[in-house]
């Protein structure tokens, strides 16, 4: 099976399939966020809490600095780095997926040169600055709408009306007309004011805003309950659009790039669910489109829910509806609750097999009848079929295993996520007589072990699973079994970026062919 034809976003060493929607852990480490009160404000609190996100699910974790709450105050670069560097440098020693929160060029910058994957500013890279640490880096970009910039189009023009980028329309010569002549009533905000931040100023009276940013006005007599969409959506998409222009014209690849419609930056209420119901008009701009929704000010006044913390809920309910209509995405504060939610909404609503690979082993008793019964147990999963099985192999004790351990390796299809497919396989185990004795030092002698080693586009970290497994590379007792399974795993392998030890390097040689698993008849 090759690789599926699916949007790849590009974000900088890695590569991550967007074929399933993909969920952002939001980790703080500020002393005043909206959302959680400051409760990961020191590092160690910070980690702990991303290591609980990674557990639970998240693919990528969003690391944060500066708070951007109503009445926030703003840092230096100089501060925010500090709060900040030593999580990011540790979540990618671990192996996760991390993106930086952030509008300062010199703290996104230095996370890049860290290897961080994803710079995401809040304020849509209208920063020259940050343009050009954008094309200088080869990291994923999160641009989000801003409404700080007083020219909202590509440096040297004004425009009165959105294109998307596949209309050609979109690149013809730009009409210098004002943005005030389409929407009087817009404010117009420097990006470098002389008497302040813009995005404190334009955050200060978040609470209360009544009249959006976007020059959406109700009128004293109304009809409708809600303002008209069309005037909205033209200011959102026509910065995103821009904005988007002006990176590639710099040199940024558009694989590079989502985008977010920025919900809750000096909108309203009304604009905000305007934007939510418009997610398939963004999709077909062509870029991922990020639903960053959880916990805001508006997803508590649709749900009744005042308390940001309490807002969870409600908040995952607006993210299935743009998962539904198309954003791929989804930045939460609540990672456990949203993975199962995808889970069981992706089964039902979409067919999609993916290619999984499991190493069996076994050192106790009947070592080659327990892999053909756990083979078996497996082949009756839910949604999922063994595909092929390699022959039984005994290998050399690794590991700290003391005996010679038979090993074999299935070819799985499935429809299962990674993590649902884990706790079923550890069910197997114990369904086996696997014991695992918490405390206990060393490795156990075990009646089965499932390792879930190789899922085609998947990547994670965390104590409870990594992905690629972080052994597989390096095993024998692995790489020769998968060699039944194809005709050469090294170049299967090196197709996703990973580079097999030479076999003289290896742990757990094999050293004895045990034959084929009898597993349909036991």
């Amino acid at each position: 099976m090759t690789r599926r034809n699916e949007t790849i976003w590009h974000i900088g060493s890695a590569e991550l399939s967007l074929e399933r929607p993909r969920v952002m852990g939001v980790v703080n480490v500020t002393p005043d966020s909206f959302s959680d009160g400051g409760e990961a404000f020191d590092q160690k609190a910070a980690l702990s809490k991303a290591y609980e996100l990674l557990d639970a699910g998240a693919d990528i974790i969003d690391v944060g600095g500066e708070s951007t709450r109503p009445g926030f105050v703003a840092l230096t670069p100089e501060e925010e780095s500090a709060r900040i560097v030593g999580v990011v440098r540790e979540l990618l020693a671990a192996g996760a997926i991390v993106s930086v929160d952030t509008r300062h060029a010199a703290t996104a910058k230095l996370c890049c040169r860290l290897g961080a994957h994803i710079v995401n500013d809040v304020t849509g890279f209208i920063d020259p600055a940050m343009v050009a640490m954008a094309a200088e880096t080869d990291c994923g970009l999160v641009v989000c709408r801003s409404v700080m910039a007083k020219n909202r189009s590509v440096p040297g023009a004004r425009r009165r009306r959105a294109y998307l980028d596949t209309d050609p329309r979109a690149h013809a010569p730009e009409v210098e007309e004002p943005d005030q002549s389409l929407f009087p009533d817009l404010p117009e905000i420097e990006p470098e004011p002389k008497d302040g931040d813009p995005l404190v100023a334009l955050m200060a009276d978040d609470g209360a805003r009544t009249s959006g940013i976007l020059g959406v006005h109700r009128p004293l007599n109304r009809r409708f309950p809600m303002p008209e969409s069309a005037p909205v959506m033209r200011q959102v998409m026509g910065f995103l659009g821009d904005q988007a222009r002006i990176l590639r014209r710099e040199g940024v690849e558009a694989e590079r790039i989502a985008l977010d419609p920025g919900c809750g930056f000096g909108t309203t209420v009304d604009e905000d669910v305007i934007i939510c119901r418009a997610v398939g008009q963004m999709v077909s701009m062509g870029y991922p489109l990020v639903c960053a929704v959880s916990r805001k000010r508006f997803v508590g006044a649709v749900s009744g829910v005042a308390a940001p913390a309490d807002r969870d809920a409600a908040s995952l309910g607006v993210a299935l509806a743009a998962v539904e209509a198309g954003a791929r995405i989804v930045r939460t504060h609540d990672v456990a609750s949203l993975v199962q939610a995808l889970d069981a909404w992706r089964a039902i609503s979409t067919q999609s097999i993916s290619r999984a690979f499991i190493s069996l082993g076994s050192n106790v008793g009947d070592r080659v009848g327990y892999l053909a019964r756990a083979v078996k147990l497996i082949d009756e999963l839910p949604m999922t079929c063994v595909f092929a099985v390699s022959n039984a192999y005994e290998s050399d004790p690794a590991l700290g295993i003391a005996t010679p351990v038979a090993n074999a390796v299935c070819e799985i299809r499935t429809e299962l996520e990674p993590r649902v497919l884990l706790g079923h396989l550890l069910e197997i185990e114990r369904t086996l007589g696997r014991i695992r004795r918490p405390g206990a030092s060393g490795p156990q002698p075990r009646t089965i072990d499932l390792d879930l080693v190789f899922y085609e586009d998947e990547r994670s970290a965390g104590s409870r699973l990594m992905l690629p497994h972080p052994g597989l590379l390096e095993r024998d007792f692995v790489l020769v079994p998968m060699e039944d399974l194809m005709p050469d795993p090294e170049r299967y392998l090196a197709a996703f970026g990973l580079s097999v030890v030479p076999r003289e390097e290896r742990i757990g040689i094999v050293r004895a062919d045990l034959g084929e698993l009898e597993w349909l008849d036991s």
